[in-house]
């Protein structure tokens, strides 16, 4: 993606890990980093999402408010995994299911919502704001609209009627916009969460909207003070047709006795990298083996140099895993020793993934062999050989694994595909994440 100046690229690229989400299609690839804008918005280059990290200054000699009381989660329910995880969740005052694209690597959670229209029919499961008591909007004065310190990650106009107005672009040119609203949660057993933020999408789109669940002030997991949350990606290939369920848990997984943990990588405020994606959930990344054969990969390549290159995130809204060039490259390699002769020249799979093969994909997975990243304290994430390569259509099979520069970004992300049959569990309250193998097809 080309952008007008090194500025405006080191803008784009931070942007791009925050906020997006595209739905994957026959001959696409479904992406969670965000392409936001400026007001009225091309893509993430102006940088616009300019949602504020709200540092609003408090006076030393006021009189401390007295913080709300935490919301003791014990949520769980099931998701669809067709390349998204897609899960239904209660809205409104009396409740009414919306389902959203649950996204580690977003920030603002969005819903369509039902605009009266006898030109346009809402679309079938969007919210209706009318019979919601619970349900406000914000004006254009209110400070997340107009931040005091723009951290550009959403971006907000005020609309012809005072109303605070976010719009972003994603990658494939969709554009979602709407105004910012606020809105509860309402889980069972009348436990509510207080009035969040979140979008409400104006146009008819795609069906779902997007649960952010990043580290953002405004995700829905900061907002809500959630403590921890999980799930569990099934097992399934690009080209079903079946629908798959998973699990995802707010709150106290019962599993977690069994989970390997690693510390989230931090980084002080003031160390500013124009690569860098602070929201993120940065994670202590060392090496990759495949075949039993440990990579030539220096472990600089999966951690942020100077300029934030090199981050390595969890991100349950990217489909595949990139990575970055240094770490690629070795992976090609290899995979053309095992496998060359067999690689479909010159094809490449939704401009991202070119390890490609016509012909059985078992056997060319077994002569693969199996996959596994490597984490610090001897943690991993296996991929056994039959999942090393994802079925993409028309009789053709890729190892789901792409060059990040593809998407035009510096940083590795590790998506849901190899998060398949793994819990995947991010405890807030002590900074780390937890993966534990697990047959995710059982409700568990």
């Amino acid at each position: 993606m080309a952008s007008c100046s090194s500025l405006f690229f080191h803008l784009l690229v931070l942007l791009i890990l925050n906020s997006l989400h595209l739905t994957v299609e026959e001959n696409t690839i479904s992406l969670s980093f965000p392409l936001t804008s400026a007001p009225l918005s091309k893509p993430p280059a102006s940088g616009a999402k300019c949602l504020s990290s709200l540092l609003m200054s408090r006076r030393s000699n006021q009189t401390k408010k007295t913080p709300p009381p935490s919301f003791d989660y014990d949520y769980k329910t099931l998701f669809k995994y067709s390349m998204a995880l897609i899960v239904s969740l209660p809205i409104g005052t009396p409740p009414q299911s919306q389902q959203m694209i649950l996204d580690t690597g977003s920030q603002l959670s969005w819903i369509q919502c039902h605009r009266k229209s006898p030109r346009k029919p809402p679309p079938p499961a969007s919210f209706d704001p009318s019979l919601s008591s619970s349900f406000s909007v914000l004006p254009c004065n209110h400070p997340v609209c107009k931040p005091r310190i723009p951290d550009f990650t959403l971006p907000t106009t005020c609309d012809q009627n005072r109303l605070c107005h976010y719009s972003y672009f994603y990658a494939d040119g969709t554009l979602a916009e709407g105004n910012l609203v606020r809105e509860r949660f309402a889980f069972p057993g009348s436990r509510t969460t207080p009035p969040l933020i979140l979008g409400c999408a104006a146009e008819p789109g795609e069906a779902e909207g997007i649960l952010g669940m990043n580290l953002g002030r405004l995700s829905f997991i900061s907002q809500a003070k959630v403590p921890r949350f999980s799930y569990c990606v099934p097992f399934r290939r690009g080209s079903e047709k079946i629908t798959r369920m998973g699990t995802f848990y707010l709150g106290q997984n019962p599993n977690s006795h069994t989970f390997q943990y690693i510390s989230l990588l931090t980084f002080p405020q003031s160390q500013r990298m124009p690569n860098f994606d602070p929201l993120a959930y940065t994670v202590p990344m060392v090496g990759i083996r495949i075949g039993g054969k440990k990579l030539n990969i220096s472990a600089a390549a999966f951690r942020p140099d100077a300029g934030g290159s090199g981050q390595t995130m969890v991100d349950s809204g990217t489909q595949y895993t990139f990575l970055v060039e240094a770490a690629y490259a070795k992976v090609r390699e290899e995979v053309v020793r095992l496998v060359g002769t067999r690689l479909k020249k010159g094809y490449v799979f939704g401009g991202a993934l070119d390890m490609c093969f016509d012909g059985n994909p078992m056997e060319i997975g077994r002569r693969i062999g199996d996959m596994v990243f490597q984490f610090e304290k001897g943690v991993e994430i296996s991929i056994s050989n039959e999942r090393v390569v994802d079925d993409v259509g028309g009789g053709v099979h890729c190892v789901a694994i792409g060059r990040s520069e593809s998407l035009g970004i510096a940083s590795n992300i590790i998506g849901n595909f190899h998060q398949q049959n793994h819990w995947v569990e991010f405890d807030l309250s002590r900074r780390r994440v937890g993966f534990g193998v697990a047959d995710c097809s059982r409700s568990v």
